[in-house]
């Protein structure tokens, strides 16, 4: 939580292709709330070094000033007044940070915290100054402002040091994207950096890279990982002339690509644009000590000048006694505490958070995260395991669910497929001993075959039995019961007919219901934004309790639908691990990354959660109404 009510945000924008593309880096736009730049680790050491130089020159100080060496019994010098004044000197140097605040708070017309606390030590200062030099006028205040500045100092480091700079989401994007492609030109293959591909290049990705744009696929089969771009949980088949998508993971095989769209103009790079126009857009919220500061700068304005009419004109004092008595009237006024007001909480805060699994980058969301009443969720990976396993297993013609899993297990061990893994590790699970195989083929898109002892067997899709003829009568009806529950369907059969369905599926998390369920009772409404279909989504809406659900959300679609909600007059939180989230991390009023998830989402949420449980968003709703109870109360 920013007590200088300054709030400054580095916008960078790069160039998809990260900096091997050649192109220089646009400058960063430097946009002001209230004015002050944000608070790092490194401003945390700048305010302790202060901190510590005020406190050692306080000494001097305090033991030079009038009240204070009489209350000691301390003798004067000569020189004293001038001692203080050099020492003061010093110590207003330090406090020159305050003015550029206040400086930034005049021009937004947001008059807070550093409005009153410049005001005070700059009156204070120039007054005493004067009264140095200039005999008539014996008044000076230089102990009173340098403690509210050695205060403020320590205030600024306690709120620095439980900071964190937020990152920039721009370059992380970058990275999903290789630094070098293998392009075709002819019969011959080069690779090549990123930025040096143009629309129509064609360029061969093979198995675990990662395409380098989207493009049209001219030869080839593979499974496609397109979960971090377009949130589809299930790997997807492309085959010829298929469209794939840049930064999607190619899982077997190989793919030949003709590109279609590179750069700035690629998935990755409008996700990119569409993060940029967020962190413009993004919904601010006035802190709390500045709302308080405002109000007592309002009032002690207007008492000072009131006080400097009343005992000059009215009363008839002489002027440098009514300006003496306006001024101390600014110095009391500003209060030490004020300065710590908030820092002492939110340093506590970060500690419980921690402790709790929650990292908070941004403290000043804490005032929105507490009237948050709308919670969105991506399904995968966050509500879900993001990752495919075994739901259930359907036995037909008298076999044994444990006799499907060994054959299925046993065939799926020799292919690299992502459900044929997902049904080996459910089978080694259960410590299920696997058969031999002879005669093992893959055939692309479809499924697997091979022998185990005398008997042929097939695993695949009911496309892949239709070919070859086998009897699907059982089998038809299990597999679209499956499907319709949102599951993804495989057959498992010998040479005459079907004899098993295995169904697959992104697994819940079982702390997801209990998330749902706190949250309600909380009373925050709970949304879930996926890029599966509508069965799929369906499916884990009902299953969890959630209140309404959106279903095929591309990145666009996602920011749109908080922007929409925003506009509803909801406080909008997301709860996100994908690239595919960051743009509506960044849109919603707070973002919270699930900290197992991409750097992009980390990089672009306000809070992230470090141990990947939805329940922590509970946790932390519960922990901001409790901190911003205690911040009123210490107000």
């Amino acid at each position: 939580m920013r007590m200088d009510c300054c709030e400054h945000e580095h916008v960078s924008k790069k160039d998809v292709t990260g900096p091997h593309n050649g192109h220089h880096a646009e400058s960063g736009a430097h946009e002001h709330e209230h004015g002050s730049p944000g608070m790092s680790h490194g401003s945390a050491k700048d305010f302790l070094r202060r901190f510590w130089i005020v406190t050692f020159l306080l000494i001097p100080l305090a033991l030079t000033n009038t009240a204070v060496a009489d209350f000691l019994h301390i003798p004067l010098f000569g020189l004293n007044k001038w001692i203080q004044f050099g020492i003061a000197t010093i110590i207003f140097s330090f406090s020159l940070v305050f003015f550029r605040h206040a400086v930034h708070e005049i021009k937004a017309r947001a008059y807070g915290m550093m409005t009153l606390v410049s005001l005070a030590v700059g009156s204070g200062y120039v007054f005493s100054a004067i009264g140095t030099f200039v005999p008539a006028i014996s008044v000076e205040f230089y102990l009173e402002i340098a403690t509210l500045i050695w205060v403020l100092l320590f205030g600024h480091f306690l709120e620095a040091r439980s900071s964190s700079a937020a990152g920039d989401a721009l370059s992380e994007v970058a990275k999903l994207l290789p630094q070098t492609a293998h392009r075709i030109s002819g019969e011959k293959e080069e690779d090549v950096p990123v930025f040096a591909l143009v629309e129509g290049d064609t360029v061969r990705v093979k198995s675990g890279e990662r395409i380098p744009a989207d493009g049209r696929v001219l030869l080839g089969a593979s499974s496609v990982d397109e979960s971090l771009v377009s949130g589809e949980s299930k790997p997807l088949e492309k085959g010829k002339d298929a469209h794939v998508l840049a930064g999607s993971i190619v899982l077997s095989g190989s793919l030949t690509i003709q590109l279609t769209r590179v750069g700035e103009h690629s998935t990755v790079g409008q996700i990119q644009k569409l993060v940029a126009a967020a962190q413009k857009t993004k919904p601010r919220s006035q802190r709390i000590a500045d709302k308080a500061s405002a109000v007592l700068t309002f009032v002690a304005g207007i008492t000072a000048l009131l006080v400097l009419l009343v005992w000059s004109l009215i009363i008839g004092e002489p002027f440098v006694f009514a300006v003496t008595l306006a001024i101390t009237v600014l110095v009391i006024a500003c209060p030490h505490a004020l300065g710590l007001a908030i820092p002492t909480v939110t340093t506590t805060a970060t500690s419980l958070a921690v402790k709790n699994g929650i990292f908070i980058k941004n403290l000043a969301k804490i005032e929105i995260i507490k009237k948050a009443n709308y919670v969105l969720f991506d399904k995968t990976g966050t509500l879900t395991r993001g990752e495919f396993g075994v739901a259930d297993i359907v036995s037909l013609s008298g076999t044994t669910k444990d006799a499907v899993l060994k054959i299925a297990a046993s065939l799926g061990r020799h292919s690299s497929h992502v459900i044929d893994r997902s049904i080996v590790s459910h089978a080694q699970k259960g410590n299920h001993s696997l058969l031999a195989v002879h005669d093992f083929k893959n055939i692309a898109g479809r499924g697997i075959r091979g022998r185990i002892g005398n008997e042929e067997y097939f695993l695949g899709n009911s496309a892949y039995m239709t070919e070859l003829h086998i009897d699907m009568n059982e089998a038809d009806a299990a597999s679209k019961q499956l499907i319709d529950s949102g599951k993804t369907a495989v057959v498992l059969a010998d040479a005459k007919k079907a004899f098993g369905v295995i169904a697959l599926a992104d697994e819940i998390k079982p702390e997801s219901r209990a998330a749902v369920r706190k949250l309600h009772a909380l009373g925050v409404k709970v949304a879930m934004l996926t890029g599966d279909n509508e069965t799929v989504a369906g499916g884990v809406a009902h299953e969890l309790g959630i209140d309404t659900y959106f279903a095929k959300v591309l990145p666009e679609d996602k920011y749109r639908y908080v922007k929409k909600l925003q506009a509803e007059g909801n406080t909008v939180l997301m709860v996100g691990d994908g690239v595919n989230d960051a743009p509506a991390l960044t849109q919603s009023d707070a973002g919270i990354a699930i900290g197992a998830g991409t750097d992009v989402a980390v990089e672009a949420g306000d809070v992230v959660l470090l141990r990947s449980n939805p329940e922590d968003v509970v946790r932390l709703i519960i922990l901001s109404r409790m901190v911003y109870r205690k911040m009123i109360q210490n107000l």
